[in-house]
C-alpha cells in the first residue's frame, strides 16, 4: 500500500513538474522590486495573496533563461495546488520525482522556486536541507508573514533575505496602463490625474488591470473570502468565524483611522457576543500577519511607548477596502490617506503618525530619526481645514527640526512659508509619479 501511494504521488509530482516546464509563462510586467539571484541565500518573498509574488518568481526565471540557464535547471512548484497534501516526510518526493525526470541534471546546479510554501507542513526543515545540502539557489514565497518569520527565525537563521511584495504602486500602475507619460505635458497630466483617481478607487492588485469594472469588486471580495477562510480560519483554527469576520470588516472600515480593540470588544459585548479581549488582540496580530492590514505606530522617542500607544490602521489595498466597505468607498479623504500610506510602505519607508496638540499624518523615519513630515488632505479650500492641516504639519516640522514639510492633496499645488517652515502643497499623483520609471 505504501509503495503504491509513493508511486502515485511521484507520478502526480512528475506531471506537475512537466506541466510547469511546458507551460508558457504569462505576460509579466516590470515591477520596481528586482529579486536578486546568486546571493547564496534563501530568498523569501512575503505579501498579501495575489500581490504578484508568483510573477516575481516568473520574472526571475525569465531572466535566468535569458542568461543561458536551461529550463531543466528551473524547478517551480506551487504548494497551493489543491491536488497536494504533503506530510513532512513526503516533501522529499519532489526531489526524487525531479531527479527521475532529469537523471543527468545535477541538483546542485538547479534553481528551486517554492510558491506559497506555508501550505506544506514541515516546509522549513525541507527548505533548510535543500539550501544546505543540495543547492544554494532557493526562492520561496508565502502569504503569512508571522508564520514565515517564526519558522525562518528558528530554521533559516542567517540563511535568508526577505522582501515584502505589495500590490502595484502608482508608478507600476501607470507604466502598465499608459507608459511613457510626461508630467510636464498638459495632456499627459490630465491622463495622470484620471489614472490616480482610478488607482485610488481600484487599488493595485495586478489581476484587475485588464478586467472589466463590473468584475473588479466581485474579485476583490473573493480575495477577502480566501484570506478569511484559508489564511485565518483554517491556518489559526479559529472556531468563531462570525466574530472573526466582524472583526476583519471593522479593521477594514477603520482604514486611515485609529484602531481600538477595546471599542470592538464593547460593540460585540453590547450585541450579546462573548469574546475575550485577548482573543481580539490575537485577531489583530493575525490580520496583520496575513497582510490584510498594516498598523502604524504613533511616534514616540521610546520604542516601548510607541508600541504600546494606539495605532492607526490601513487596509493592504485601497481598492480592496473600497470593495468591502461602502463608507470607505465614499470617503475620498480616507481613501487618499490610505493610498498615500501604502505608497510610502511600497517604497520601503518606515512611517509613524504624530500627535502633539495637532496631528501630522505621516512621519517618515530613517534609522530612528525623522526625515520627512507628510500631511494628507483631499481638499484645503476650506479655510478651517487649510489652517488645521498647515498647523499640524508645521508643528511636526518644528518638533523635529525639519526645514520643510509636504501636504498631499488630490489636485491642489502651492508653496508657502509658515513660522520658518517651507510648506509644499502638491497633488499626491505628482509626489509619487516618476516619468523616468516608464
Amino acid at each position: 500500500m505504501l509503495y503504491n501511494f509513493l508511486v502515485n504521488s511521484k507520478d502526480l509530482l512528475k506531471t506537475i513538474i512537466m506541466d510547469s516546464h511546458r507551460k508558457a509563462l504569462p505576460e509579466i510586467w516590470l515591477r520596481t522590486l528586482q529579486i536578486p539571484a546568486g546571493t547564496g541565500k534563501v530568498i523569501t518573498l512575503t505579501g498579501v495573496r495575489r500581490s504578484g509574488k508568483t510573477y516575481h518568481l516568473f520574472n526571475l526565471m525569465n531572466r535566468l533563461r535569458s542568461n543561458g540557464v536551461s529550463n531543466e535547471r528551473l524547478l517551480y512548484f506551487n504548494f497551493a495546488d489543491e491536488r497536494l497534501n504533503f506530510s513532512p516526510p513526503e516533501l522529499d518526493l519532489i526531489l526524487q520525482a525531479y531527479q527521475e525526470l532529469y537523471p543527468a541534471q545535477k541538483l546542485s546546479e538547479c534553481f528551486f522556486f517554492f510558491d506559497e510554501i506555508q501550505e506544506a507542513l514541515g516546509w522549513e526543515k525541507f527548505v533548510n536541507r535543500v539550501h544546505d545540502s543540495i543547492s544554494p539557489n532557493v526562492f520561496i514565497t508565502g502569504s503569512n508573514a508571522r508564520l514565515l518569520s517564526q519558522e525562518i527565525a528558528t530554521s533559516l537563521r542567517g540563511r535568508t533575505l526577505t522582501f515584502e511584495v505589495y500590490p502595484l504602486s502608482f508608478n507600476e500602475f501607470v507604466a502598465i496602463q499608459s507608459p511613457g507619460l510626461n508630467p510636464h505635458s498638459s495632456a499627459d497630466r490630465a491622463v495622470l490625474v484620471n489614472l490616480f483617481e482610478r488607482f485610488m478607487q481600484q487599488g493595485g492588485f495586478p489581476e484587475l488591470i485588464r478586467l472589466e469594472d463590473v468584475l473588479k469588486d466581485k474579485i476583490l471580495q473573493e480575495y477577502f473570502n480566501v484570506m478569511l477562510f484559508r489564511d485565518l480560519i483554517e491556518r489559526y483554527q479559529i472556531s468563531n468565524s462570525v466574530i472573526l469576520k466582524y472583526f476583519c470588516k471593522r479593521v477594514i472600515g477603520a482604514s486611515a483611522g485609529e484602531f481600538s480593540v477595546h471599542k470592538i470588544y464593547n460593540e460585540l459585548k453590547s450585541q450579546g457576543y462573548k469574546v475575550s479581549k485577548d482573543t481580539l488582540y490575537a485577531f489583530q496580530d493575525y490580520v496583520e500577519a496575513i497582510y490584510l492590514t498594516r498598523f502604524v505606530n504613533k511616534w514616540a522617542a521610546s520604542i516601548v511607548k510607541s508600541e504600546s500607544a494606539q495605532k492607526k490602521c490601513y487596509v493592504i489595498d485601497q481598492g480592496l477596502g473600497a470593495a468591502l466597505d461602502y463608507k470607505l468607498s465614499q470617503d475620498q479623504g480616507r481613501l487618499l490617506e490610505t493610498t498615500v500610506a501604502l505608497e510610502l510602505l511600497k517604497r520601503g519607508k518606515p512611517i509613524a503618525y504624530h500627535q502633539n496638540g495637532s496631528e501630522c499624518d505621516f512621519l517618515i523615519t530613517d534609522r530612528g530619526s525623522v526625515t520627512t513630515a507628510v500631511q494628507v488632505s483631499i481638499d484645503i479650500a476650506d479655510p478651517k481645514t487649510r489652517e488645521r492641516e498647515i498647523k499640524g504639519l508645521v508643528q511636526s516640522c518644528q518638533n523635529f527640526d525639519l526645514p520643510e514639510g509636504v501636504i498631499l492633496t488630490l489636485d491642489h499645488a502651492e508653496e508657502l512659508e509658515r513660522d520658518g517652515v517651507r510648506v509644499r502643497i502638491l497633488p499626491a499623483w505628482q509626489y509619487f509619479y516618476s516619468d523616468s520609471y516608464s
